[in-house]
């Protein structure tokens, strides 16, 4: 099991949402479109067991362009989290902005991850980013933290990015956070 550092602080995996825990259906706005990925809830509750905070660190211009609300965005959060079990994610981050505007939040800013670290007293060091593109990857990287491109999603066209480690999928980059944890 991961213990806290010395400091109590918890690490946490900070997990990309659309095309890493659940099907990337553009916009997704309508709880009726989750689908969680096969062996998410199982990959989640190990790391979890383990340890480690869960935190979901996501983008959603949706609400910025109008596609839907911000109550929308809420209900097809509910249904991820029903899906893959309701005290899996310890919490949850979402930025509305759309790109090209100035924005301290959307992704690849590292401000949600810190932000999240301040929230939760989460020890980075220690914690590790999991996404499918590469402005994941970035802003992992920006916030000082280890990095898994899972080939989910957008993963597998992501060819210009510089992950610590790629995975086929969450279940596989659970695996080896596990397999090589201190």
């Amino acid at each position: 099991m991961t213990r806290p550092s010395p400091n109590g602080q918890h690490p946490a995996i900070f997990l990309d949402r659309d095309g890493t825990l659940m099907r990337d259906v553009d916009y997704c706005g309508d709880p009726r479109y989750v689908e969680v990925f096969p062996g998410v809830p199982q990959a989640l509750r190990r790391l979890k067991e383990a340890g480690f905070k869960l935190v979901v660190i996501t983008n959603q211009s949706g609400i910025g362009r109008g596609y839907f609300t911000e109550a929308q965005y809420r209900e097809v959060e509910s249904e991820l989290a029903r899906q893959i079990g309701n005290t899996m994610i310890d919490a949850t981050y979402f930025c509305p902005d759309q790109p090209g505007t100035k924005s301290r939040r959307r992704k690849p800013s590292p401000e949600m991850v810190l932000e999240a670290a301040r929230d939760l007293d989460l020890d980075l060091p220690r914690s590790l980013f999991i996404g499918d593109k590469a402005i994941d990857i970035e802003c992992g990287h920006k916030a000082g933290i280890g990095t898994i491109l899972v080939q989910t999603g957008y993963g597998s066209r992501e060819l210009h990015c510089e992950p610590d480690r790629v995975a086929r999928d969450l279940p596989e980059a659970a695996a080896i956070i596990l397999e090589h944890r201190q």
